[in-house]
C-alpha cells in the first residue's frame, strides 16, 4: 500500500516537473495573428505574453480604428494561444494521470 502511495508521490513531482518544463517551452512558442487588411500584426507566445506589435502608418491616423484593430487581433491571437497552452498543458497532465477506472478528465 505504501509502496503504491510513494510510487504515486513519485509520479505526482514528475507530472510537476514536466507541467515547469512545457510552461518553459511554450514561452518560446510563437503565435502571429494579423488583421484581415494586414494592417495590425502581433506576435505572442503560448504563455500570451505580447512580444511584438507592427501596425501600418494609416492606423496612426486613426485612434478609434487602431483601438478596435487592437482589440479583435489581440483577443484572436490570445485565444489561439490559450488553446494551445491548455492542450500541451493537458497531455501532460494526462500522461501522468493514474488510470482509474471511470475517471476520464481529459477526453
Amino acid at each position: 500500500m505504501f509502496g503504491d502511495l510513494m510510487g504515486m508521490m513519485g509520479k505526482l513531482k514528475e507530472v510537476q516537473q514536466k507541467v515547469a518544463e512545457t510552461k518553459k517551452r511554450l514561452d518560446h512558442v510563437l503565435i502571429d495573428e494579423k488583421s484581415s487588411d494586414g494592417a495590425l500584426e502581433v506576435t505572442l507566445t503560448a504563455n500570451r505574453t505580447i512580444k511584438k506589435i507592427t501596425l501600418s502608418d494609416e492606423l496612426l491616423q486613426d485612434k478609434e480604428m487602431l483601438e478596435d484593430y487592437l482589440v479583435t487581433v489581440l483577443n484572436k491571437a490570445i485565444e489561439r494561444a490559450t488553446h494551445i497552452n491548455e492542450t500541451e498543458l493537458a497531455a501532460v497532465a494526462k500522461e501522468g494521470m493514474p488510470n482509474i477506472p471511470g475517471m476520464d478528465l481529459f477526453k
